[in-house]
C-alpha cells in the first residue's frame, strides 16, 4: 500500500484552532462535525443564558451528535481567553479563570457575604434538601429568616419544596446560577474534606468521625420525602401573587 492510501486512514487530531481540527474516521464525516461546532459555537455565543444540549438539539439537524460538537468545542476554546464552560448540563461562553481579574475594574460589586452567610450557603450546598431547623442543628445556631432571604437574592439558593414531616417546613437547595459563578459543572464537583482544608477553610485538626456528605446527582428531582411547592404554597411563601376571585 503506497503512501497516499495510508494518509486516508491516518486518524487525525485535534488542534488548537478551529482551522486546525482535523478529521477523525474520513473526511466528509470530520467536514460534518466542523459543520456541527460552527453553528453550535453561534448557538452559544448569541444566547444571553446558557444553552441546554436539548436546545442545541432542537436547532442542529437531525441526528447530531451534541454531545461530541460541544466537547470538541471546548477544546478548541480550553486555551483562549473565552472558554466554553458545562454549567449543570448547559453549556456558555466564560472569560477565562486567569483573566478574571482584566474584567475587574467593569464588575458590579456584589455585596459581601457575612460569615452567617456562607456557612449557611455551604451546609445548603453540601446537606441539600435540607430544611432551616436542620441547617440550625447543624450550626449549632439560630439562623435568621434574613440570612436565606440574601442567599436567595443573590439566587444562588432557591426553595425547592417541602418536607413530609409535620408542619411541612420548606426545603433549600442551590441553584444553577451557583454552580456559574463557582466555576461547577455539577453539584459532584464540590471540593472534598482534603481540598477545603488546603484552602484553609477547615481546620486539619477536625473529629476523626467528620465527614461532608455526597451531594445528589440530580439537584432537581425532588427526594422521597418531599412535596413540590404549589401555587398555594407559593402564595403562603409570598412568591406569588395571590389570585383574585370574584364575589
Amino acid at each position: 500500500m503506497n503512501d497516499s492510501a495510508n494518509a486516508s486512514i491516518i486518524p487525525f487530531k485535534l488542534g488548537d484552532d478551529m482551522g486546525e481540527a482535523a478529521p477523525v474516521g474520513n473526511p466528509a464525516a470530520r467536514l460534518h462535525m466542523a459543520e456541527l461546532v460552527r453553528m453550535a459555537e453561534a448557538i452559544v455565543f448569541a444566547s444571553a443564558e446558557p444553552v441546554s444540549e436539548r436546545q442545541l438539539a432542537a436547532r442542529l439537524p437531525e441526528g447530531a451528535d451534541v454531545e461530541a460538537a460541544m466537547r470538541e468545542l471546548q477544546q478548541i476554546y480550553s486555551r483562549r481567553g473565552v472558554n466554553l464552560v458545562n454549567v449543570a448540563g448547559s453549556w456558555a461562553f466564560r472569560t477565562a479563570g486567569d483573566l478574571a481579574f482584566l474584567m475587574s475594574r467593569d464588575a458590579v460589586q456584589q455585596r459581601k457575604l457575612s460569615r452567617a452567610a456562607l456557612e449557611v450557603l455551604a451546609i445548603i450546598a453540601y446537606h441539600q434538601p435540607v430544611t432551616r431547623a436542620e441547617i440550625e442543628d447543624i450550626r449549632g445556631v439560630e439562623t435568621s429568616k434574613g440570612t436565606l432571604d440574601t442567599l436567595m437574592e443573590t439566587e444562588w439558593v432557591r426553595m425547592r419544596g417541602r418536607r413530609r414531616t409535620p408542619g411541612r417546613p420548606v426545603t433549600y437547595g442551590t441553584t444553577d446560577a451557583f454552580l456559574d459563578h463557582f466555576s461547577l459543572e455539577e453539584l459532584r464537583d464540590l471540593p472534598g474534606i482534603d481540598e477545603l482544608k488546603g484552602a484553609g477553610m477547615l481546620s486539619t485538626r477536625m473529629p476523626a468521625n467528620f465527614s461532608i456528605p455526597l451531594p445528589p446527582t440530580d439537584a432537581d428531582a425532588l427526594t422521597e420525602d418531599e412535596d413540590a411547592l404549589t401555587d398555594i404554597d407559593l402564595e403562603e411563601l409570598g412568591l406569588l401573587t395571590p389570585r383574585v376571585t370574584d364575589d
